[in-house]
């Protein structure tokens, strides 16, 4: 995955990254809509935000809420059809790169 190894050029070229514990407590939960913020979905998606990908998805779900409501592959056919990326999985961890990157200041 080409962000992934775009993280990793930017963290080792980094003179001076944080504490990963000082960036997310090791219980903590992380938004979805923070990991899939309005610049992630409108660089690598058809829509503005996530909770409008949700509503637009093949199910009864209308916001990030209610993600669970979506049959896997439903979701993985809707994201290959209106992401840059051919899967649930590699949206995710793109989304992932995305949401650290921006923590540790590298994006």
């Amino acid at each position: 995955m080409a962000q992934e190894s775009d993280l990793e050029e930017a963290a080792e070229a980094a003179a001076d990254l944080p504490d990963p514990r000082d960036v997310v407590g090791e219980d903590e939960e992380i938004p979805l809509r923070e990991v899939f913020d309005e610049t992630f979905m409108r660089e690598n998606t058809d829509f503005d935000t996530f909770d409008e990908m949700v509503a637009a998805s093949p199910s009864e779900a209308t916001s990030a809420d209610d993600l669970e409501k979506i049959p896997r592959g439903a979701w993985d056919d809707f994201v290959a059809e209106t992401t840059v990326f051919g899967d649930e999985e590699e949206f995710v961890f793109a989304g992932r790169d995305h949401w650290v990157g921006k923590k540790l200041g590298l994006n």
